[in-house]
């Protein structure tokens, strides 16, 4: 079933009666284990998610979100603004600003022509080409980085997946799969080359013991200055696409 995404709430201020009502994107969440209505940003959606315990209700979470109003409004207002697949849009790609131009005479698939992407075929098709052209790239360097760090340590991945996933730029299964976030394309190498360091590294160490880091550092200098990176960045990159 497709996700029809975030709902669109009007809510006035509880602490005052005249000032004006705020229309909010929020995303209804039930978890099982949840014990307590709570609040969160989802920068991909631009959305206020909440979350229910198996019996809470919609008005006990638009009452939390009412009362914490001024909070999740300076978050929302504070999102990067989203970046659609159309032409003239730029993105990151490797860290570099790239222009997606499209070419709708030319033939054959999506490239990278110095700093542009040049998208051909007919424009409805453009923002569906330009995603899974990414997502393959990602996958391209991603592998690039692992396959050489993984023979350093002499593991081997099972599989490596590329994924769209919205808390974790990287995870590895405790049967060898690594998964790692498509938007991390758009990151800068040495960046990728970290996240890709640390799951490669839970083939030998599934856990973040002192062994772990050891190994992590042994295969990438940039731990520090790519976990700033990402901190600074990544909202913005759930922002694209």
């Amino acid at each position: 079933m497709p996700d029809a995404g975030p709902e669109i709430v009007t809510l006035r201020p509880s602490r005052t009666a005249f000032a004006a009502p705020a229309r909010i994107p929020v995303r209804w969440r039930h978890a099982c284990r949840a014990q307590r209505v709570s609040l969160r940003i989802c920068p991909r959606q631009g959305a206020v998610v909440v979350t229910l315990p198996p019996q809470g209700s919609r008005r006990a979470g638009l009452a939390l979100v009412r009362e914490h109003l001024d909070w999740v409004m300076q978050h929302l207002a504070a999102l990067s603004p989203a970046v659609e697949f159309e032409p003239g849009a730029k993105l990151l790609l490797g860290g570099q600003s790239h222009l997606i131009r499209h070419e709708p005479r030319l033939r054959g698939t999506v490239r990278i022509e110095g700093r542009r992407i040049v998208v051909p075929g007919a424009r409805e098709r453009l923002a569906g080409q330009v995603g899974s052209f990414l997502k393959a790239e990602a996958k391209r360097r991603i592998a690039a980085l692992a396959v050489p760090h993984a023979a350093a340590l002499g593991v081997r991945p099972r599989a490596i997946r590329v994924k769209d996933t919205r808390s974790r730029w990287g995870s590895c299964a405790p049967d060898g799969t690594l998964a790692f976030s498509w938007r991390l394309v758009m990151a800068p190498e040495w960046v990728t080359d970290y996240v890709v360091a640390h799951e490669v590294a839970h083939l030998r160490e599934l856990n973040h013991s002192p062994r772990f880091w050891d190994l992590v550092a042994a295969l990438s200098p940039h731990r520090d200055a790519a976990v700033a990176w990402l901190r600074a960045n990544g909202p913005a990159l759930l922002r694209v696409g």
